[in-house]
């Protein structure tokens, strides 16, 4: 198969550390065209940014994730945008997002936090990359109020959230998850979503798909994906491919 788009990726992760040259390298001749990677924090959005500068068929995200909120500096906006400007490879704001899942998170802190980068995307007019677990309801309001370009990444709502998401003309992003045995929710949700709206991610190393589940994901893993999406939507792989690689270029504004 070819023309993969891997929307949300991690390899500034330290499961790459031992081979991340190799594998990136590699890539194009297994069909990978094009992978974004996603960013946590203001050291991993440096990250991302000197990472897609060595391969022109990558491209990076900036941005800090939820679970970073507390170590994340009063004056890290204004880091941010220097970082996003200073790389015309840096197409999206993100991940960024709500994140109640773990006890003991800040609510009002990760609700400033999202708020501020959402401005500064529109500011930039990037779109971004959304991060929501077991925050619907908020993440909904606010990016009601904000209105932004993007995706929501790594979707597990459902089929009814999906199309509010839809609504908001942003797309929606699916992993390995729509492979696992008790993926009906992510199916259902999937099923609805119209095809021009769809990508596909890896949101490697997690999340890798049958028949490797539980071990180190890769970009490579997307076709599994697309075997599972082209079921579901009644066309084939190579179809699903196509149709995502084009979605992703039109989601981050990828000029080819």
């Amino acid at each position: 198969m070819e023309n993969i788009f891997d929307t949300h990726s991690h390899y500034t992760d330290s499961a790459f550390d031992d081979d991340r040259e190799l594998i990136l390298s590699e890539f194009p001749s297994k069909g990978v065209k094009y992978i974004m990677l996603a960013a946590s924090s203001l050291e991993d959005s440096l990250k991302n940014s000197e990472l897609c500068k060595k391969y022109d068929y990558i491209y990076a995200a900036a941005g800090v994730h939820p679970e970073s909120v507390d170590d994340t500096p009063a004056d890290y906006i204004g880091t941010l945008k220097n970082i996003i400007i200073s790389n015309p490879k840096i197409k999206a704001v993100g991940e960024i997002g709500l994140d109640y899942h773990y006890e003991g998170f800040d609510k009002e802190k990760q609700i400033e936090l999202f708020a501020a980068q959402l401005k500064l995307a529109a500011e930039l007019n990037l779109p971004v990359i959304v991060h929501s677990r077991d925050a619907t309801e908020d993440t909904l309001r606010l990016l009601k109020e904000y209105r932004p370009k993007g995706v929501l990444h790594c979707f597990s709502g459902s089929a009814e959230t999906a199309k509010e998401i839809i609504k908001l003309d942003m797309y929606i992003g699916f992993t390995g998850v729509i492979t696992f045995k008790n993926a009906r929710k992510a199916l259902e949700a999937l099923e609805v979503v119209p095809n021009d709206r769809l990508v596909l991610e890896t949101d490697c190393p997690y999340m890798a798909p049958v028949p490797f589940r539980g071990k180190r994901c890769d970009s490579s893993m997307i076709t599994y994906m697309a075997e599972k999406a082209a079921e579901i939507k009644g066309i084939t792989p190579q179809e699903i491919l196509d149709i995502t690689c084009k979605n992703g270029l039109r989601l981050f504004e990828i000029d080819i």
